[in-house]
């Protein structure tokens, strides 16, 4: 495993405000009422999330959890209708990785979009709940999310670009599509700050593609190699480069990141603080990774993407944080709970 790096916390603040004007135009899917959960865009739920986390580790605990059995398989589930026990913290965690959880923590409007479609095309289909996405794409979608706008309205936004017909997955296919129909993908999406996040789409895929790695370039390890592999450093440059990603865009884009550029592994921002709380998890990033090792074999990890052990560990990793945080924002705290006590002790 990679050698963990001590992290601090330094505080910002960013302002975002745009007058919005809402466009309507008819999608496939019927769509919930979307409402502006506040005024801070994915990480909205009451919290000051325009804080800027440096990337450096927690300490660690001396004595890791134990865990008395090795197994292999995906969690049992009881079958008893009674009134289950509180769930623990190794049921929690095994439970976050499992596609019931995935349910629990994704939008309800894209559950119901999904499940409008056919198993060959819901198995295609990327969305941010699920798909294993490149660092360029990451950034794109830290950028969308960072927006004032709801959790349903981020996700159905990046539904709407990184798939047919915009395909918006590369600098060059969106360096030729232009701004315009960045424009047309957020207007078919329905979302809120149309212009100004059409506007950041292109401005992104054009700094990478002049100043990280050129528009073919996916992997942002350009960013790396300027940083000298250093997260917080890495943070900075790409703070200085993209006019209009700020602390919160880089909170997400580091959280999401992190099992691939060990550098800004383990990282836990404020906001998932509060979530795994919320859940009676470790709110510790190093306390929540020793949680993970801990219960590997036990949990269900067989569809975890990474090319080694470590790499799949890092992933679950992140997979745990978003799926807190989803139900946190999806307020299906106690519903997450709930499931999870029903696991096999």
């Amino acid at each position: 495993m990679p050698p963990k790096k001590k992290e601090s916390i330094k505080q910002t603040k960013e302002e975002e405000s745009e007058d919005v004007q809402q466009h309507k135009s008819p999608l496939k899917e019927d769509v919930v009422q979307d409402v502006v959960q506040d005024d801070r865009g994915e990480e909205a739920d009451g919290v000051d999330n325009n804080s800027e986390a440096s990337l450096i580790g927690c300490r660690k605990r001396k004595d890791p959890p134990t865990s008395s059995t090795s197994t292999n398989k995906a969690p049992r589930h009881s079958t008893k209708d009674s009134k289950a026990e509180p769930a623990t913290i190794h049921q929690i965690v095994q439970y976050l990785l499992t596609q019931s959880a995935l349910e629990q923590c994704r939008p309800n409007e894209e559950s119901k979009a999904l499940s409008e479609l056919s198993d060959t095309d819901r198995a295609s289909l990327h969305t941010y709940s699920s798909s294993v996405f490149t660092p360029f794409i990451e950034l794109l979608c830290a950028a969308i999310l960072s927006r004032p706008i709801s959790h349903a309205l981020g996700h159905r936004s990046i539904r709407t670009i990184l798939n047919e017909p915009y395909n918006f997955t590369t600098p060059k296919v969106i360096r030729t599509a232009g701004e315009q129909t960045c424009i047309k993908a957020l207007l078919e999406a329905r979302t809120q700050h149309k212009g100004k996040t059409a506007t950041e789409i292109v401005h992104i895929a054009d700094v990478v593609t002049e100043k990280f790695g050129g528009e073919d370039d996916t992997s942002l390890e350009e960013v790396r190699k300027q940083s000298g592999h250093d997260a917080n450093k890495e943070r900075e440059l790409l703070k200085a480069s993209i006019k209009g990603v700020g602390p919160m865009a880089l909170n997400i884009f580091f959280r999401r990141i992190q099992w691939l550029w060990i550098e800004a592994f383990p990282f836990m921002d404020e906001k998932t603080k509060d979530a795994m709380a919320a859940l009676g998890l470790p709110d510790d990033a190093e306390e929540l990774f020793e949680q993970v090792e801990a219960l590997w074999d036990e949990m269900d990890t067989d569809e975890v993407a990474g090319k080694d052990e470590d790499e799949r560990k890092r992933r679950a990793f992140t997979i745990i944080l978003e799926r807190a945080l989803g139900a946190h924002l999806e307020k299906k705290t106690e519903a997450v709970l709930n499931e999870a006590s029903k696991i096999i002790r």
